[in-house]
């Protein structure tokens, strides 16, 4: 559908408001503290859209990973352009520093194989579940699949990646895997 907004297409418009119309709503929820700004969030999230629709490439991933990067950074930017601040949270006292090994380049390019080798599905699901912070009931809602589905797909690409990486961390760090 991007590639019908970028060629002109008023159509296409239309379609892509209906497809991810929903996703875009429960992202600008999120983000905002009223209807009135998400709707306002809305707006400008479709119209960047509209402007870059042309800078979609589907051999760099899903159309819907696109919409909510998109919509995502447009999010954050009026978030910052409002002045307001994320709160830090305070670790707690007992809470251990991160193993050695996660600041390790060889793990992150490790962990980057593991999930390039997953299953399309699979790496969208996760995208959206961890990057964009959707639940399972939106990412089901999105990609027009079955809740169990959307969960089963995250469960098993996690489980592939972290067995991966759970063959690193022993053979590195002499330590048990993941789990």
């Amino acid at each position: 559908m991007l590639e019908r907004i970028a060629s002109g297409d008023p159509a296409a418009v239309r379609a892509v408001i209906q497809e991810y119309g929903d996703l875009v709503w429960s992202l600008a929820r999120r983000f905002t503290t009223n209807d009135a700004d998400a709707e306002d969030a809305v707006q400008d999230i479709f119209t960047m859209l509209w402007r870059k629709a042309g800078v979609y490439d589907r051999t760099q991933g899903a159309e819907i990973t696109f919409v909510s990067l998109l919509a995502r950074r447009v999010l954050i930017d009026r978030w910052r352009r409002s002045g307001r601040q994320i709160k830090s949270i305070p670790l707690d006292a007992n809470h251990d520093a991160a193993a050695p090994w996660v600041h390790d380049d060889e793990s992150i390019r490790l962990a980057a194989e593991a999930f390039e080798e997953l299953e399309d599905d699979q790496k969208t699901a996760i995208r959206l579940s961890i990057c964009f912070g959707l639940t399972h009931e939106m990412i089901a809602e999105a990609t027009d699949t079955p809740v169990g589905t959307v969960k089963t797909r995250i469960r098993r690409g996690l489980a592939l990646v972290r067995d991966r990486l759970g063959t690193f961390v022993s053979a590195g760090s002499g330590k048990g895997g993941a789990g």
